[in-house]
């Protein structure tokens, strides 16, 4: 495996690669890799001939009270974790070689910026979405993966991909879970045993929600309700929002049918979490 950490380096060896006709597949992280970053990558190994994974914490994603100073940075782990899974080429870019001195452009998408997420987390996305720009343009893959985990910026990459008419398909990958059903997160670590636990009524809500749809409940209010008792009677938290929208445009769902999106951001302590499930709901009577 290649670790190597400027645009000149990348772009000399998988130019080599792209002449040949390999296919070249871009598993983009922050680090901090774990299970649900490996299925990732055995998904690019299984498709690609070639596999970037790149390592960056990026700066622009992180709001002024957020955890940039303090996100893991196990850059070795990572790079064993990589090795171990074929990788061919790890990305470890400095700040300086992402984000130039004196730059100032930004990539934007909007609307779909502007929920979920968004309201919580102003200038998030539009960090998202830059740095990614700026991965496609730099490892030019024929494929990128992305994590269902991370649901509202699947959608946003996906379609600033369309809109920009960049020359990537964009695979989505399923979310990896602990045995309890706790969403695997490099934030994880942040949470200590007693919060840890409390961690799985998250999943265990969109569960008995999802359970509920089953039975023949169509009604979001109802829903969201159900799924906020059983959060807040697991423990102390913040819930910033629980809900249920289309799944292509994000738009708000007061009735449920086709392919929906529950999701949901609670902070336990000082962890912010996030979990999701997609679901494709047929009409019903009730």
């Amino acid at each position: 495996m290649l670790t190597l950490h400027t645009i000149a380096e990348l772009r000399a060896e998988l130019g080599q690669a792209r002449r040949a006709g390999r296919r070249i597949g871009l598993v983009p992280t922050m680090g901090a890799l774990h299970a649900g970053h490996r299925s990732l990558i055995r998904a690019a190994r299984g498709q690609c001939e070639v596999v970037v994974v790149s390592i960056f914490v990026n700066p622009t994603q992180f709001g002024p009270a957020e955890d940039f100073e303090r996100y893991p940075r196990p850059l070795e782990k990572d790079l064993d974790a990589c090795r171990a899974e074929g990788v061919d080429v790890a990305f470890c870019p400095s700040v300086e070689e992402v984000y130039p001195a004196g730059e100032v452009t930004r990539v934007t998408v909007s609307r779909l910026t502007e929920v979920l997420c968004g309201p919580c987390r102003p200038g998030h996305f539009e960090g998202v979405t830059t740095v990614v720009a700026k991965l496609i343009n730099m490892v030019q893959p024929d494929v990128m993966y992305l994590g269902q985990k991370d649901a509202q910026q699947a959608v946003v990459l996906g379609r600033m991909v369309r809109d920009l008419r960049l020359p990537v398909d964009v695979v989505v990958c399923p979310t990896v879970r602990e045995p309890d059903g706790l969403a695997l997160s490099s934030r994880n670590a942040y949470l200590d045993a007693a919060q840890r636990r409390q961690a799985t009524s998250l999943y265990a809500a969109l569960t008995a929600a999802r359970e509920r749809i089953e039975r023949g409940e169509r009604d979001s209010a109802v829903l969201v309700e159900g799924m906020r008792r059983r959060i807040e009677g697991a423990g102390p938290c913040v819930i910033e929002y629980i809900s249920i929208v289309d799944a292509e445009d994000l738009s708000a769902r007061s009735r449920l049918s086709g392919r929906c999106l529950m999701a949901l951001a609670v902070r336990i302590g000082a962890t912010r979490l996030i979990d999701n499930v997609v679901l494709d709901v047929p009409e019903c009577a009730r």
